[in-house]
């Protein structure tokens, strides 16, 4: 019986694979979309960034939405009646206090919706 000897070389080579998948060890090859951690770039304060953007974003989009619905008079006195008050108030009125992107969002939203 004929025996090719690279037959023998390439059943040694997967045997070691074998071995090596057993212990835990992955093979990729470079270039590809893999699972290795090692190849996911960015860096950790985008990472940290993106969610902080993304509730920025979503706040003023909610105070402008406020601010649209219940007027600019009586958004300004709820926020004032709230710096007027004790504890934590006051800073829920620095956070609620109306910004430009605040009265942008509300008026882009007068634009689109007028009452």
């Amino acid at each position: 019986m004929w025996v090719d000897p690279n037959l023998n070389d390439f059943y040694t080579r997967v045997s070691r694979i074998e071995k090596a998948h057993a212990k835990g060890y992955g093979f990729e090859a470079a270039g590809t979309l893999g699972r290795k951690a090692s190849t996911r770039r960015g860096s950790r304060l985008l990472k940290l960034a993106k969610p902080l953007v993304l509730a920025l974003a979503v706040g003023i989009g909610l105070k402008g939405v406020i601010h649209y619905y219940v007027g600019a008079q009586t958004y300004e006195s709820r926020v004032s009646a709230l710096a007027a008050g004790s504890g934590f108030d006051p800073v829920g009125a620095w956070m609620m206090h109306a910004d430009p992107a605040t009265l942008w969002v509300s008026g882009q939203l007068q634009a689109m919706l007028p009452r």
